[in-house]
């Protein structure tokens, strides 16, 4: 998932595609089964269930998956999932913060102080993390979609806050309550997004030892294996 895409690059290659694959799945497919619940079950509607949908497909889930996870919304009813953020500090005293999407919090809140403790961390109360942060919408857009001039242009057209230019893909930053507004506009020019979502921005990064890098992969390895969690955000680097 997204929140920390220097990490998951590194975790790809220790990991296990299959079983990564996997984990990715189970939790797009949770993320459509509730944007389905709570709005329209057709995207063209919906803005966070096409966004979802969108992201499925990027992570190249089958349509099949994707048409089971809307339909499950029905079924679903009476499950009740909260998106709840939880806070604390990982390694070497990192800020985390995790996004959780859970029909059981005191499920969710054991097992990650369990992790947070494990790699010498800890949970903290509402703020104690974020306050490292500032909350953007960011949108993923593969280079093959549309050239850098044309992003550049119509990132700036739209009114996005900037513009970045990875190996692979364009990043648009927006304030976070124009994410979708903007992303409305960016589709008539664009098919596919990679993702698009309101993530944790780091105000200031802690480089981190080797060993506690490695310690930092484990941790978030172990976060991410956990079916709660949705996003992770760390000021390390």
């Amino acid at each position: 998932m997204a929140g920390h895409s220097h990490w998951a690059g590194i975790k790809h290659k220790k990991g296990k595609a299959d079983k990564q694959r996997s984990a990715i799945f189970s939790k797009l497919s949770r993320e459509i089964t509730v944007a389905a619940k709570l709005g329209d079950k057709n995207p063209d509607m919906n803005s966070r269930l096409r966004s979802a949908i969108q992201a499925a497909r990027s992570a190249n889930m089958p349509k099949d998956n994707i048409e089971r996870a809307i339909d499950k919304s029905s079924v679903a009813a009476d499950s009740n999932f909260e998106n709840i953020r939880y806070e604390g500090f990982g390694p070497a005293k990192t800020a985390i913060v995790v996004n959780t999407l859970t029909d059981n919090k005191n499920r969710t809140a054991s097992n990650l102080r369990t992790i947070f403790q494990k790699y010498g961390g800890g949970l903290g109360t509402q703020g104690s993390a974020s306050h490292n942060f500032v909350q953007q919408g960011v949108i993923k857009i593969n280079k093959e979609e549309i050239e850098e001039e044309k992003i550049f242009n119509l990132a700036t057209d739209t009114g996005a806050n900037d513009c970045i230019f990875h190996e692979d893909y364009y990043e648009i930053r927006t304030n976070k309550d124009d994410i979708y507004e903007i992303k409305n506009i960016m589709e008539k020019e664009i098919s596919n997004f990679i993702s698009t979502e309101i993530q944790w921005i780091p105000l200031n990064k802690i480089n981190l030892t080797e060993e506690d890098r490695e310690k930092m992969i484990r941790f978030l390895e172990f976060l991410e294996q956990d079916d709660d969690v949705q996003n992770v955000f760390t000021n390390a680097i």
